[in-house]
């Protein structure tokens, strides 16, 4: 997954507002009392969150499993002048250097792991990354979207470097969204160059992910709705979602 799609990712994000979506991040980070220090983002892609984080203040550890998508990001830093680290690392199995003080997931990290043994696999080497205290943000979209808005479409998009057709497939039993991408990327010589990507998304409810997270070791647990610090609402888009990693507790006989 993202290979070939990593050279025209950023085209097709081009209307991503990274920086209002980074700055709302600060304010979920800043309820958990982090307003500095560490922060390990997964799936951070091509850096387009990670580089405004940096920019804000915070250390930042980019993690992502694929190698294009980090060559990207790394160039992306350079030329800004940011000094942000990419290490490939399968999320699921983070082994970082240091503890940090915060784990994100951005940018539907956490759909893309479709199975329970997935997400418990990520909840439970984020905890281990945390210091103690340390909080998981992460965001996902909902299961309205998936099955909604996503759900048996097709969107298909002309401009003048990239042409894509964006086919996509609900299944209900699976509660999964199968999405076929075909891209055609122009040349220098006026030719075109075709791409295909195969993707997979999962729904997951807040009931699913509480239970996962609870059973990781994280307690205080928050549903936000799309870039508001409220409740989310019933057709909302997307989830963020705030939680702290659970202390043991010593049980030493007086």
């Amino acid at each position: 997954m993202y290979t070939s799609f990593a050279e025209v990712y950023d085209g097709l994000m081009a209307g991503v507002d990274y920086e209002s979506w980074a700055r709302f991040y600060a304010q979920m980070l800043a309820q958990r009392g982090v307003t500095g220090g560490k922060i390990c983002e997964c799936a951070c892609g091509t850096g387009g969150l990670t580089l405004p984080l940096q920019r804000l203040g915070y250390s930042v550890t980019g993690v992502d499993i694929s190698q294009e998508m980090l060559w990207i990001a790394a160039q992306k830093a350079r030329s800004s002048g940011v000094m942000a680290v990419f290490v490939r690392q399968d999320m699921r199995r983070l082994r970082l250097h240091r503890p940090m003080d915060a784990v994100l997931a951005t940018c539907d990290g956490v759909n893309y792991l479709t199975s329970e043994e997935d997400l418990t696999g990520f909840f439970s080497s984020a905890r281990e990354a945390l210091s103690p205290g340390g909080c998981l943000i992460f965001d996902v979209s909902t299961p309205y979207k998936l099955a909604n808005t996503l759900g048996n479409r097709t969107i298909c998009e002309d401009t003048p470097g990239v042409t894509y057709m964006w086919q996509n497939r609900w299944q209900p039993r699976s509660r999964c969204v199968d999405m076929h991408l075909c891209i055609f990327v122009r040349e220098e010589d006026g030719r075109y160059r075709r791409m295909d990507e195969e993707q997979r998304q999962r729904a997951w409810s807040q009931a699913e992910l509480t239970d996962t997270l609870t059973k990781c070791g994280f307690t205080d647990i928050v549903f936000y709705g799309n870039s508001r610090l409220r409740a989310p609402r019933d057709s909302e888009e997307r989830w963020h979602v705030s939680c702290v990693r659970k202390e043991e507790e010593n049980s030493h006989a007086i």
